[in-house]
């Protein structure tokens, strides 16, 4: 029987259990178990990928919860803890003779024993594996070919964004002139994008589109995420989902308004004014070091109008913490009366949140659920902002 689960597909660790960094910008407390606990018991997520499961130490935490009887490797892949699926991913920095610069990709492997296969592989193309995102040493089809060998699921990450993405940064005009396109299984659009922007590029309809957190601290989980029909949260699943088999599918991407973005317009990047991307340097402080927004470059890479008519829609809304007003004590007090943040978003009436919060927020929450909010657009690393009036 199909059921809905939702998933967020792209979250760091900051700390391994020693304590050590494994993503340098990741926060301390962004422990494996940490994350595995706030997707469960705040969050309300059913799968969370972990893109920082090819460190050792990080292999060594999840045998120790399953070794405590707190996790199990579930039949059809992936980690069950309490009420969500860990699903052990790798996010990896390609950067190869035919890239323009550097593209992240997410590699998704089935049970612990092919991730510990797969790191001692990249362990010997690879400076560091006790760390997040690093620089691998080979083509981007020789990643491919190996994470289909593990019977893995590869994705591209946040393919718009200016800096090491595939089509911010990584390739010319095309994926194929880095990778196999027929071993790509689906497509991360990244903060600053959705649907109808990506689908003006029309190599991109084949895929499946996912919207992901890239969480790098415990409140940025879930704050994209997608909801999913199928009838188990586990790795099998999840790909079949990517592939629509068996009417497994995403059913609903939910991500911020691309306004909100760090990178949807073109801006100076030292005093962060939007500026035209043809300018040559900027007309208010003279730096000619400029970031190009996805809407331009987007633009750039346009080949078609046509929409792909079977995509689930996309939905924008924010996570609970960008509301204005809505502080820790707020938050705290909705999750204590309604378990979960999934539960706030999306399925709390109206005249239940009034019961807990002033109706001034209690109606923001439901203009959020609605997509009715006000946004001022972001750009070159500054995040967009909501307002209310």
């Amino acid at each position: 029987m199909l059921q809905s689960f939702f998933a967020d597909m792209h979250i760091h660790i900051g700390r391994d259990m020693y304590d050590h960094p494994v993503k340098i910008t990741g926060a301390k407390t962004l422990t494996l178990t940490n994350i595995l606990k706030e997707a469960s018991r705040n969050k309300g997520i059913h799968m969370a990928g972990v893109i920082d499961s090819h460190a050792p130490a990080v292999q060594q935490e999840i045998k120790e919860l399953i070794s405590s009887g707190h996790a199990y490797e579930q039949g059809d892949g992936g980690i069950r803890f309490e009420s969500v699926t860990l699903l052990l991913g790798s996010e990896i920095e390609v950067y190869d003779a035919h890239c323009q610069g550097p593209i992240h990709v997410l590699c998704f492997l089935p049970t612990l024993a092919s991730m510990e296969a797969f790191t001692e592989w990249l362990a010997s193309k690879m400076k560091n594996i006790t760390l997040s995102s690093q620089r691998y040493y080979g083509s981007g089809k020789e990643l491919q070919y190996k994470v289909k060998e593990l019977s893995g699921i590869f994705i591209p990450a946040h393919v718009f964004t200016p800096f090491k993405s595939m089509y911010g940064k990584g390739v010319h005009q095309s994926l194929t002139e880095v990778f196999d396109s027929d071993l790509i299984d689906g497509i991360e659009l990244g903060l600053s994008s959705d649907t109808a922007m990506a689908d003006q590029i029309s190599e991109l309809h084949r895929y499946t589109f996912l919207s992901n957190s890239d969480a790098h601290s415990l409140p940025k989980i879930a704050r994209e995420y997608q909801e999913l029909t199928i009838a188990e949260a586990s790795f099998k699943e999840f790909y079949w989902a990517l592939h629509h088999v068996e009417n497994r599918r995403v059913e609903r991407n939910f991500g911020m308004n691309p306004f909100l973005g760090k990178y949807y317009t073109t801006v100076c990047s030292q005093c962060l004014e939007p500026i035209d991307t043809d300018a040559a340097t900027c007309p208010a402080c003279g730096s000619n070091k400029i970031v190009k927004g996805v809407f331009d470059r987007i633009q750039e890479l346009q080949d078609t109008t046509a929409e792909k008519p079977d995509r689930p829609p996309y939905l924008y809304q924010v996570p609970l913490e960008y509301l204005p007003a809505l502080g820790p004590k707020t938050f705290a007090k909705l999750l204590e009366h309604f378990q979960t943040e999934m539960n706030v978003i999306h399925h709390v009436p109206y005249h239940e949140l009034i019961n807990v919060i002033p109706e001034k927020l209690a109606t923001t929450i439901i203009d959020m659920r609605e997509g009715k909010l006000a946004i001022k657009a972001g750009g070159g690393g500054k995040y967009g902002s909501v307002s209310t009036t």
